[in-house]
């Protein structure tokens, strides 16, 4: 499988992380082996990174099967290994809280562990979350703010998160916690707000849907582009030193503000569109989630390619673009 290229396995590659990953890598002359689930001897469904099928190599792997994880560990011995794999609808979390614990906590402990028995030449970078940090005591966060997580997800993400630490500093290997605020794309999946927001927007434009229902859009959230988020995980690994780094754009917005943006950037007011449904709204926070990349900034040279409202009117023209595309208009 080797061709005197770097080589790149990436967890997580089907889903919007791992295909812009995998982009950025192949173009700068990766090999890049993705892992997927699956022990059937059908074609796997690559997601958003179906495009590149043909440039990338496959190979069997469950976070839920450690025997599996650690097999395709030594057998790629990747120069570079990007574990983005995880449980990402953080609500769901609560319906088996074990099995989200075992995907990401356990899972990331094989890993990091095969890496170091098999493999401990391989540069580790794990993908953290700012759920981590839960009701902080401090807003915007940094690397070193104390975390009191809040849901199943954000304390599978912290154990993660500082396993990575212990394997660095213990185990000597080269591993990296990406703490991860919001990152978006045209990529997202539908069901997250940011994208049905966009949806909306362009349905309503081209006369698919009439209304959006939401729930509270008073919540904040640090909204980055998610291209420019995993090229700083790379950034990360090529680092002389293994570190910690937030990734997020240090500037909060609400979700009152994404809908407005995406709206005006069709032209329309979201006050006629838009109703509110009381049983899509959670408790309220009492901490912003909003990151600061200082360290990201300083140390690695990181910065942002889009603004808020670039991102919002990329993935709005995006939905545009589909739906008008689609046989039927179907919404």
């Amino acid at each position: 499988m080797s061709s005197g290229r770097r080589r790149a396995l990436i967890t997580g590659l089907t889903g919007q992380d791992g295909s812009f990953l995998a982009e950025q890598l192949l173009d700068d002359g990766h090999e890049v082996i993705g892992l997927v689930r699956g022990g059937s001897t059908l074609e796997p469904e690559l997601g958003s990174a179906a495009h590149l099928r043909d440039r990338v190599a496959l190979i069997r792997g469950d976070l839920l099967d450690p025997e599996s994880i650690v097999a395709a560990v030594a057998e790629i011995a990747p120069d570079e290994l990007y574990h983005l794999a995880a449980p990402t609808f953080v609500p769901a979390s609560w319906e088996d809280p074990a099995q989200t614990m075992t995907a990401i906590a356990a899972g990331t402990a094989t890993l990091l562990s095969a890496v170091g028995r098999h493999s401990p030449a391989t540069r580790v970078l794990v993908a953290g979350s700012s759920e981590m940090f839960g009701e902080a005591p401090e807003s915007p966060q940094r690397e070193d703010t104390p975390c009191r997580p809040r849901t199943p997800y954000a304390a599978a993400k912290l154990a993660a998160h500082q396993l990575v630490g212990l394997m660095r500093e213990h185990a000597g290997v080269f591993a990296c916690s990406a703490i991860l605020y919001n990152h978006e794309s045209e990529r997202r999946p539908v069901n997250f707000v940011t994208r049905k927001v966009t949806r909306a927007a362009a349905a309503i434009k081209l006369g698919l849907a009439d209304e959006l229902t939401l729930g509270d859009t008073s919540a904040t959230r640090d909204w980055s582009f998610a291209p420019d988020v995993m090229r700083g995980c790379r950034l990360m690994l090529a680092h002389e030193r293994a570190r910690d780094y937030i990734l997020a754009s240090g500037v909060g917005h609400t979700v009152q503000e994404f809908l407005e943006a995406a709206f005006a950037h069709v032209g329309l007011d979201p006050s006629a569109y838009v109703r509110t449904d009381n049983e899509l709204v959670r408790r309220p926070e009492h901490t912003m989630p909003v990151g600061d990349p200082s360290r990201a900034r300083n140390e690695l040279g990181w910065t942002r390619s889009l603004t808020f409202e670039q991102l919002v009117a990329r993935m709005v023209d995006a939905d545009m673009a589909e739906l008008a595309g689609n046989a039927g208009g179907m919404y």
